[in-house]
């Protein structure tokens, strides 16, 4: 199968993780509990670490959450990025305290020489300075020049910080152009994307509890990526950023851009399915879920695409009447009856991961 040719960009490393066209996509979250709480912030940090993140953000607001993020640093089992907003004392801080990015606006920064403190001390510790841009924030000036928020309005706007940058010297930007409407969100990241080299953080912002953000994720993350846009991604979902990741995951996986953990293909089923195969397929999920091995399964309901499917896959179960064909590697190993259907297949699945499920 063809794979995404993913556009070239300018590499750039977060802690031992490298971002841009020549690395993997990677998953990023942000911490939602109070930052000076060090032990609730490493304990939902290692929560994260244990489902897939890849690199964590933590917001700074104060000299308090500043002074905080040291150890959080030192524990952390990924690299943690500061979020900070207007006083460039706090950048400085989380700087000096270890943080391997830093996700700023250096318009609301102030003074061009508290930018250059930052640049320099970025620049110095070999840290990467995200330009985040989100639609609900943009400038009073681009607002009037545009009419509105547009594409092009979020272009300008992170231009112009990429600009402020680029003009001290300091070229270690990664971008992000986030909005909550998904059609403009995938425009303004086709636009930068003809205009910059440097990485694209992606993300379909404010998108709402699970199953709203799975969709608009999907479509909005999904379709970029598919296009080759896009170094590293966050689902925003309101909750426990936990649940960020089964998304970041599916989409990536979806896409061929991540091969890791288990892959179930299932049928929707119709009339012709003579097997329970929500409850066989729900099953296999649960019992699979602490795989990190590369593996494509299918469960499939019934003769007509059952047996094609999991042909294709590496194992696989095609149902029949009460029973089902179980197969391995394209070929047909039994016939199994239906009340021990999982177990057989997890049993082919040990063979080959090497972990009892």
């Amino acid at each position: 199968m063809e794979g995404i040719r993913r556009r070239e960009t300018i590499d750039l490393f977060l802690g031992g993780i490298g971002i841009g066209g020549a690395h993997p996509v990677t998953i990023q979250s942000m911490t939602n509990t109070n930052t000076c709480d060090i032990t609730g912030t490493l304990e939902q940090i290692r929560r994260l670490a244990l489902h897939g993140c890849d690199i964590v953000r933590v917001a700074v607001p104060d000299d308090s959450a500043a002074e905080a993020v040291a150890k959080i640093v030192r524990e952390s089992p990924m690299p943690v990025i500061a979020d900070i907003h207007f006083d460039y004392s706090l950048a400085l801080s989380s700087l000096k305290n270890g943080v391997h990015g830093l996700r700023l606006n250096p318009g609301n920064i102030g003074a061009e020489w508290k930018i250059k403190e930052i640049a320099k001390a970025a620049q110095e510790r070999n840290v990467p300075i995200r330009v985040g841009v989100n639609s609900g924030s943009l400038e009073k000036e681009q607002l009037a020049k545009h009419g509105g928020v547009t594409s092009r309005a979020m272009v300008e706007s992170a231009l112009k910080h990429v600009n402020i940058l680029e003009k001290i010297g300091f070229n270690l930007i990664k971008i992000s152009l986030k909005a909550s409407g998904v059609p403009l969100m995938i425009q303004a990241n086709r636009e930068i994307a003809e205009k910059v080299k440097y990485p694209l953080h992606l993300g379909v912002t404010e998108a709402g509890l699970y199953e709203s953000s799975s969709i608009k994720s999907a479509v909005g993350i999904g379709t970029l990526l598919s296009e080759g846009i896009g170094d590293t991604i966050r689902v925003s979902v309101t909750g426990d950023p936990v649940r960020e990741l089964t998304i970041a995951h599916s989409i990536l996986k979806a896409l061929g851009l991540r091969k890791k953990g288990v892959d179930i293909v299932s049928c929707p089923t119709c009339g012709r399915c003579q097997v329970d195969l929500f409850k066989i397929a729900k099953e296999v999920e649960e019992k699979t879920a602490g795989i990190n091995q590369p593996l494509k399964i299918a469960v499939m309901g019934c003769v007509v695409n059952g047996p094609g499917e999991a042909r294709e896959a590496d194992l696989g179960i095609a149902g029949g009447k009460g029973s089902g064909l179980l197969f391995s590697k394209g070929k047909i190993i039994r016939k199994v009856p239906e009340s021990e259907l999982v177990q057989a297949l997890c049993d082919e699945i040990d063979k080959i991961a090497g972990k009892e499920v």
